[in-house]
């Protein structure tokens, strides 16, 4: 595809063309001028990142002759790629079959339904273990010979990160090329990687720090569980072929309690919804600022809002039976965003 506008036109006749122009929110900055901006994905359709690649993934699909007229698209999901392939299918006339797990948030769940998905479960109600590899066979036993049908296969789908080369076009509009530092969290890697590679062709070198719950192995930490949704790659699962290890200079762990502390406390001081984890990335990027050299530029990508997670990450009946809940950890999280806002 070449590149589309900027700017979007006042009346568009499909809901993927509400895609992107999403804007940026000064969270915080430093004495010494440093600030960390967030590009708050959940302005897209969907209140998600993932629709960018999920549109990418199809009509690349389409151009290779892979998915033809009344088609049938499978993909394994843990919520928010689904609903925005669920778009793109309802908007095209195709099948779109979700393959799911209980560890998505309900509200995820009903969405894809909502939006005409079917959803194939790999484990039984009630139970809320990660279930990624079991979603991954399974979304390719079902694609697996059946006639025109793919298995989009976000975790090594080129198109996945191209579908975030947008993204750093935006960036650069409105920052006038001006980003030192890109943060963001690495689950497939497409939106990291694909959003660090444009900027790096664009604008030269950049500063890239990968996040993932711990738990996760993408960079080497032991594994274990882990609560927060669409990110990370857990144990028993191959690292995806998209998450670019020399793009990125610098790759952590936060913990569930560490992002979920700083999603309740931006809710609660800003006025702003963000994910899990989103909350991860912004406990990162906001532990770094104060150590930042004199006037640079952070960017965080938030891949979605806090809407979907009122009943996880946002209820604290949830979060207690989980031990999730740790009043120091907001604390620490509150003072240090307080101190950098200035209040």
């Amino acid at each position: 595809m070449t590149a589309r506008t900027l700017h979007r036109p006042a009346i568009v006749s499909q809901v993927s063309d509400l895609i992107g122009y999403t804007p940026l929110f000064e969270l915080c900055r430093t004495e010494t001028g440093s600030r960390l901006l967030l590009k708050l994905e959940q302005y897209n359709p969907t209140g998600t990142a993932k629709i960018r690649m999920a549109r990418q993934m199809v009509l690349d699909a389409e151009s290779r002759g892979q998915l033809r007229s009344n088609g049938r698209i499978i993909e394994s999901t843990s919520g928010n790629t689904g609903l925005g392939l669920a778009v793109i299918a309802a908007e095209r006339g195709y099948t779109f079959t979700a393959v799911v797990d209980n560890h998505a948030c309900a509200d995820k769940l009903r969405g894809m339904k909502a939006l005409g998905a079917e959803l194939v479960y790999v484990v039984d109600d009630g139970d809320e273990e990660l279930a990624t590899a079991a979603r991954e066979e399974l979304a390719e036993q079902l694609a697996r010979g059946a006639d025109n049908t793919i298995f989009t296969e976000q975790h090594n789908n080129p198109s996945n990160a191209i579908g975030y080369y947008d993204l750093a076009r935006e960036l650069i509009d409105a920052l006038d090329g001006r980003i030192d530092q890109l943060i963001g969290a690495v689950g497939t890697g497409g939106s990291l990687c694909g959003t660090a590679l444009e900027l790096h062709r664009r604008i030269g070198a950049i500063t890239v720090i990968g996040v993932e719950p711990v738990g996760s192995i993408a960079f080497g930490g032991p594994g274990g569980e882990y609560y927060q949704s669409g990110t990370g790659t857990p144990p028993g699962v191959e690292t995806g072929a998209l998450v670019d290890f020399d793009l990125i200079d610098d790759g952590v762990n936060v913990s569930d309690i560490d992002a979920f502390a700083t999603a309740r406390v931006v809710a609660a001081r800003t006025g702003l919804l963000i994910g899990g984890s989103a909350g991860g990335v912004v406990f990162e990027a906001l532990r770094r600022l104060p150590f930042s050299a004199p006037g640079i530029t952070m960017v965080a990508l938030v891949c979605d809002g806090g809407e979907k997670y009122l009943d996880t990450v946002f209820n604290d009946e949830w979060m207690s039976a989980r031990n999730l809940i740790d009043a120091e950890a907001e604390h620490e999280v509150d003072e240090l965003l307080r101190k950098l806002r200035g209040i």
